[in-house]
């Protein structure tokens, strides 16, 4: 007999059940249940918008939007042991609103890419060393960035990346590894 995972039972249960945990209260009502789910995932989610987006402010509209519609989508939530799966696909619709929205306002030349503000948020390294990752990150692809982010900051597993990105494993993990390979000839 199949049984519906609590989130007392998944408290020391990996990041994945206890989030899959999380979204089938809120889905039964537990409108509690967000505040757990915000703990487990809000990081992971602010790292992917980060990588897209490369605008705090932007992340931080996503995130909160994010978790919006998480609330109001869980219903609509199939249990199949991907949870975070889910999740960034959410943020990914809201990134790609977001740039969509972005484009419209760039086309007066008012927008600029802005890694420094977005790397700013929680990070105890110094202005100098904001502006060499800054410097760095702009040597990456845009998929390049984004598997890093995910991986360095996030701490997603390679194969977490290939689910929320729909990559091949083998592709994100070539990505990974010539994003590193970059960034370490670059700082020689």
């Amino acid at each position: 007999m199949y049984r519906e995972p609590t989130i007392e039972a998944e408290q020391n249960a990996p990041e994945s059940a206890r989030a899959e945990a999380c979204l089938i209260a809120i889905k039964n009502g537990d409108k509690s249940a967000l505040e757990e789910l915000y703990s487990i995932a809000s990081a992971p989610v602010f790292a992917y918008a980060v990588s897209v987006l490369r605008n705090r402010h932007d992340s931080e509209d996503v995130l909160h939007d994010c978790f919006i519609s998480i609330f109001n989508s869980a219903g609509g939530y199939v249990p199949r042991g991907k949870p975070f799966a889910w999740i960034i696909t959410i943020a990914k619709n809201l990134c790609l609103m977001k740039l969509r929205e972005r484009k419209r306002y760039t086309s007066s030349g008012a927008f600029e890419e802005d890694w420094d503000t977005a790397f700013a948020v929680d990070c105890a390294a110094s202005a100098e060393d904001r502006m060499m990752i800054k410097e760095c990150m702009t040597l990456l692809s845009e998929t390049e960035s984004k598997v890093v982010v995910l991986h360095a900051v996030a701490g997603f597993k390679h194969r977490e990346i290939a689910e929320i990105t729909d990559m091949p494993l083998m592709t994100v993990i070539s990505h990974y590894r010539r994003a590193i390979a970059k960034l370490k000839k670059s700082l020689e």
